[in-house]
């Protein structure tokens, strides 16, 4: 294979989404715009994202794959569709996706590289001459989730992918491992304990897992599988000439049990106290200072439509990154006292900063905001 080189891959509906984007003010609109508008922490000098992508991509497997970026605003067709995700898969609704129109959405994992790379001609002409290509993509994905110290609606991925012509190579599952087993060692050390599990993903088949040890814990890090014939032909690549294995993985996991981070909203801090202990990829984590927590209950009643993620994300709209996890400490339903499909919600919200002590007075207005979106938002009565 030749040299690395970089493909940056436009599309004329992202670009045109954006633009509206930039004219609306509605509440789902501006958290989009925020998400949008956060660093990808990949291409940050001195993020610990960063150190452990460096190590990757220096890799000599991967020193000849070229590197792909594509729109953070995707198709449902390319994120989806041509992955070979079911139709009634949960990733599709609203409630795990932010849909930026009907037809296109956040993108939720660098995997969507795949229909945006093996579309163009330029790549499908290489694969043809050369018999095999290499791709990575790296970069931000979004879902919806809940509020805790492992989750936050932006995070990182690196997806690689390699095709080549079956006379020149059969692929199988002894070859994802050593991909899996050589990731893992470049970036913890030759020591460090794993084994194989067998995995499920729409776009492979089969499909394996790595499983580190962690302390006393095993901890899930990098998936891969064959690529899934159907995906091929579903991209226009003969499953009968081609085959090709693929992985993928979120950088947080690993920096986190790596570097010894406690909390996903670290890596978004630019407190120098912090920052300035991420030197290298060995870098381990102190922390700055245990901040004292504030915490604040809401309880409401709500139709029994309520969807918990949604809810969430209103949360953070306001609370950003000083809220430390919600926990659902009650919910039930009393036709009597609430009314028919109406259930009571309760949650405990716990504020705390990375970096400095919260005053009560500003968790005091930012709780304000939140009560009155709420009953604004959701048609809840506040109790």
């Amino acid at each position: 294979m030749n040299e690395r080189s970089y493909l940056t891959i436009k599309d004329p509906i992202s670009d045109k989404l954006l633009e509206e984007l930039e004219q609306k003010n509605d509440t789902a609109s501006q958290r989009i715009k925020r998400l949008l508008a956060c660093p990808d922490l990949t291409r940050k000098e001195n993020s610990p994202l960063k150190f452990i992508l460096d190590k990757i991509l220096k890799m000599d497997i991967f020193k000849s794959f070229d590197i792909v970026e594509v729109p953070e605003i995707v198709s449902v067709k390319n994120n989806f569709d041509l992955l070979n995700a079911p139709a009634d898969h949960p990733s599709r609704k609203e409630t795990d996706t932010y849909y930026a129109s009907k037809d296109y959405v956040l993108r939720t994992q660098t995997t969507v590289m795949w229909p945006f790379s093996l579309e163009k001609e330029e790549i499908k002409n290489k694969l043809e001459k050369k018999g095999e290509i290499g791709l990575l993509c790296y970069g931000k994905v979004f879902r919806k989730d809940e509020i805790d110290r492992n989750h936050f609606p932006i995070f990182h991925q690196i997806d690689g992918l390699y095709i080549c012509k079956k006379e020149k190579k059969i692929i199988g599952l002894a070859n994802l491992q050593e991909i899996l087993k050589a990731i893992t060692k470049a970036v913890y050390g030759d020591s460090i304990i794993y084994r194989f599990l067998e995995d499920t993903f729409p776009f492979t088949d089969p499909s394996t897992q790595i499983e580190l040890q962690i302390g006393d814990k095993w901890l899930e890090i990098v998936g891969a599988g064959v690529v899934h014939t159907q995906v091929l032909s579903n991209l226009g690549i003969d499953p009968s000439v081609y085959n090709g294995w693929a992985f993928g993985f979120g950088l947080e996991r690993i920096a986190m049990a790596k570097m010894n981070i406690p909390d996903i909203r670290i890596f978004w801090s630019d407190d120098p106290r912090i920052t300035g202990q991420f030197k290298d990829i060995n870098s381990q984590y102190r922390e700055v200072s245990k901040y004292p927590s504030i915490t604040r209950d809401i309880s409401f009643v709500v139709s029994n439509d309520f969807i918990p993620n949604n809810y969430f994300d209103l949360i953070r709209d306001f609370g950003g990154d000083l809220v430390e996890e919600v926990k659902l400490i009650d919910k039930y339903e009393n036709a009597e006292k609430f009314g028919e499909n109406k259930i009571s919600y309760a949650y405990r919200i716990i504020y705390r900063s990375n970096d400095r002590t919260l005053l009560s007075s500003e968790i005091d207005k930012i709780q304000e905001k939140i009560y009155t979106e709420t009953a604004k938002q959701f048609n809840a009565e506040i109790r």
